[in-house]
């Protein structure tokens, strides 16, 4: 099965408008997902939608309101907020281009794949993507999806190209406040080096399958046991998984050394220096 679009439309550049198609470049992974039942009898919870002093109420009779004051709303239909105006529901216009570095890493949000949506559209398609690839910048403006409407980026990728939902500025935090207080110190030039080696040591190509969630994997051990136990409680021994606390002092130096060394392989102690025996005083000159 095909997938579905996840908005359709046009790019625009200028008096250029080249029709697009977007999908979701991202799916869910593996997931356990839990219900909440009702032990003594083994059933599922449900809610129902209830309204006070009416009691279930029909899905058909329920409505969008905004609250304007205490238990006051203003009542909107489904078809009503369709019919709101707004270009950017049709229409990518690219307003502004920047460098990729730019754009903190915070803003960005979700990507999407862009496609042309027909023969020919594609020869405008590929001369915006290698125009951008040329400049190296990336294309921003405003698109509406799915009820809100978000500032976005465009850059190509591979044949096709990238768009990815940036947060407004007021969605992100401001940093300084979460950093003001560490110090602005110079760290050790050995530490450092270490430090840096370690990282060489350490570098690779990024490859995604090198990584899965161990925590799902974990709880779908806990449920088979729990299975075979036939509802007999298990709790894992924690132990002392080689966490540390805050306040354990470390020897920062002799941790990147060990962190340097191969498996099997130990650094040879430091000869301790033998202390010098204190030198003998001359006899005191007997008085005349």
């Amino acid at each position: 099965m095909a997938a579905r679009a996840y908005w359709q439309g046009q790019i625009r550049l200028a008096l250029v408008s080249i029709p697009v198609e977007i999908y979701s470049a991202t799916k869910s992974g593996a997931q356990i997902s839990f219900h909440q039942i009702h032990e003594p009898s083994g059933q599922r919870i449900k809610y129902e939608k209830v309204a006070p002093g009416v009691g279930p109420v029909d899905v058909d009779e329920i409505v969008k309101g905004f609250e304007v004051e205490k238990g006051e709303y203003v009542l909107l239909e489904q078809d009503e907020i369709d019919a709101v105006k707004l270009e950017s529901k049709k229409t990518l216009e690219l307003t502004q281009f920047v460098d990729a570095h730019e754009i903190d890493v915070l803003y960005y949000e979700k990507p999407y794949f862009v496609v042309p949506t027909d023969d020919l559209a594609e020869e405008a398609f590929i001369v915006l993507r290698e125009a951008l690839k040329r400049t190296k910048k990336v294309g921003l403006g405003q698109l509406a999806m799915r009820g809100r409407e978000y500032v976005v980026s465009l850059k190509p990728c591979g044949r096709g190209m990238v768009l990815e939902t940036l947060r407004y500025a007021d969605e992100v935090n401001k940093a300084q406040g979460y950093f003001r207080d560490i110090p602005d110190d110079k760290p050790d030039g050995e530490l450092l080096e270490l430090a840096e080696a370690l990282i060489e040591k350490k570098a690779a190509a990024f490859d995604p399958a090198e990584f899965h969630d161990r925590y799902v994997d974990a709880l779908k051990g806990l449920i088979e046991r729990k299975r075979k136990a036939k509802g007999k409680k298990i709790i894992e021994d924690k132990g002392d998984n080689g966490g540390r606390s805050g306040s354990n002092v470390v020897d920062l130096m002799a941790a990147l050394k060990k962190s340097m060394e191969k498996p099997g392989e130990t650094t040879p102690a430091k000869k301790t220096p033998a202390k010098k025996a204190p030198a003998k005083r001359a006899p005191a000159k007997k008085r005349a």
